[in-house]
């Protein structure tokens, strides 16, 4: 069993009151990790201490800001058995979370090339002698709500560019997560960031609604980012516009893989299986909507289910699995509840569907039609469905019918054709003749409609974690009108 202390002001406490929850593994119910169930002052300390560090973190030379960030990026990654270790919290492959250090490793090191490259800009003006700068500065103290799926890049992701940007942060943990995202705040300050310049605050289930309305409340956040659901998400953003903080939101998604007639049905087969099974299909970005042209539907269907066979779902610690668990039981139920409905109004199971516990198979449905909830319904799982239609417009329609547009893709040997088309694409994200699962640090990552708004990533956060100034230094005597 971990234990999993508060990191506030640098120094490992328990809450307040004493209290503690467990994180059981969803697969053998074994309790992973003992966790301090923060209280509202707890949550109000850890914001007190990321104020009282910002003014010195701020106020370093963007420089050194890099190197110590460097060095971040450096302990994380050679701690990387602490984080495989405590995989158990969600039921992961160590190969996932193996990948998931791996990147946010990456996520540190280009933040760190951010440091240079907060840039102002001169800004002619009309009053005679006045020098007008428009100047980027750091805001304060930086709220990051990370989630449970990929523990490891996107609690990194909450917390690198705000870190490069001047700014302190507390880090809000996912209940289910969190060992892992307390171990990120212990790596950044041994890597010797400084007492109060990250904070982790984790909360028992029950607690979560309070804890984050009492930071989002805290007049010293002055900016938030939240990944997860559509449905927290959008709690999440009315709070911030309550409170008057800028919010970036990157929520659900039902990422559509368009797969046009001259596609290359091997490329597109093991993308889309990758895409949509990949650690459960627990991503963001997963494939859930397999967009299929009339013409070679068949064929695409009957190799990506020669493909699925190849992909058992079991224990993370069995040797014979490719596919691990879902966080819990409860969400086996809801997606075969889900299949369920599909099959009832005409779909046809090509593959899997079978759960037991926490272990679903990966599944492939086929002829999914609008009246089924799976059409529209973010699975959060490894399912996919086939949807068949006949022509490049015809198959846009429907990648654009849905309330989500974080990433998409699109399969086809014309580069040109699939680019038009990429263009037209209702997302944030869309990748030609790739997988929808694919992320880059120093890329613009984001959705539109559902899915969320504002980028994270590279040059692309520097807006949302910097306050725009406007700066003039008056040359010489002015003339007003009284």
């Amino acid at each position: 069993m971990l234990d999993v202390p508060l990191l506030i002001g640098g120094l490992s406490c328990p809450a307040r009151d004493g209290r503690t929850f467990e994180r059981c593994n969803p697969v053998t119910g074994e309790g992973v990790s003992r966790v301090a169930a923060a209280t509202l002052e707890d949550a109000d300390a850890a914001v007190a201490a990321a104020q009282a560090a910002f003014p010195v973190w701020a106020a370093l030379a963007p420089n050194e800001r890099r190197t110590r960030l460097l060095a971040a990026a450096d302990l994380l990654q050679a701690r990387s058995a602490e984080f495989i270790a405590a995989a158990g919290e969600t039921g992961a492959m160590a190969n996932w979370y193996g990948f998931n250090v791996k990147l946010a490793s990456g996520m540190l090191r280009e933040a760190a090339s951010m440091t240079t490259q907060i840039n102002g800009e001169v800004i002619p003006s009309d009053v005679p002698g006045s020098f007008a700068m428009a100047l980027r500065q750091p805001c304060g103290v930086v709220l990051g709500i990370a989630p449970w799926n990929a523990p490891v890049i996107l609690a990194t992701r909450a917390i690198a560019m705000p870190l490069a940007c001047g700014n302190t942060v507390v880090l809000k943990a996912s209940e289910l997560s969190p060992a892992v995202h307390r171990l990120i705040g212990q790596v950044l300050h041994d890597a010797g960031l400084g007492d109060g310049v990250v904070n982790v605050i984790s909360n028992a289930p029950a607690d979560a609604p309070a804890i984050v309305e009492r930071l989002i409340a805290n007049p010293a956040v002055r900016r938030v980012n939240f990944t997860g659901s559509t449905h927290v998400g959008r709690i999440v953003a009315e709070l911030s516009a309550r409170h008057l903080k800028p919010a970036l939101l990157e929520l659900g998604g039902k990422a559509p893989f368009l797969v046009l007639d001259d596609a290359d049905l091997d490329a597109a087969v093991e993308a889309a299986a990758f895409g949509a099974y990949f650690n459960q299909g627990q991503i963001c970005m997963s494939t859930e909507r397999l967009i299929v042209d009339h013409q070679i539907a068949d064929a695409f269907v009957d190799k990506l289910a020669s493909k699925i066979a190849t992909l058992p779902a079991g224990n993370p610690d069995s040797a014979d699995s490719v596919l691990g668990s879902l966080v819990d039981s409860n969400a086996g139920q809801r997606i075969k509840a889900l299949i369920e409905d599909a099959v009832s109004k005409g779909a046809r199971l090509v593959a899997g569907g079978q759960v037991e516990g926490s272990i679903m198979q990966p599944t492939l449905l086929d002829n999914v039609t609008s009246e089924m909830r799976l059409y529209r319904e973010e699975s959060f799982g490894p399912v996919a469905v086939v949807l068949r239609d006949t022509g490049d417009e015809a198959l846009l329609r429907l990648a654009n019918d849905s309330e989500f547009g974080l990433s998409a893709a699109i399969f086809s040997r014309d580069t040109s054709r699939a680019l038009a088309l990429a263009q037209r694409v209702e997302s944030g994200i869309c990748h030609i003749n790739g997988p929808t699962v694919h992320d880059e640090a120093q890329m613009p990552f984001g959705g539109v409609k559902n899915s969320g708004y504002g980028s994270f990533g590279g040059k692309a956060a520097i807006e949302h974690f910097t306050q725009l100034r406007w700066v003039t230094l008056q040359n010489g005597p002015r003339h007003y009108p009284i």
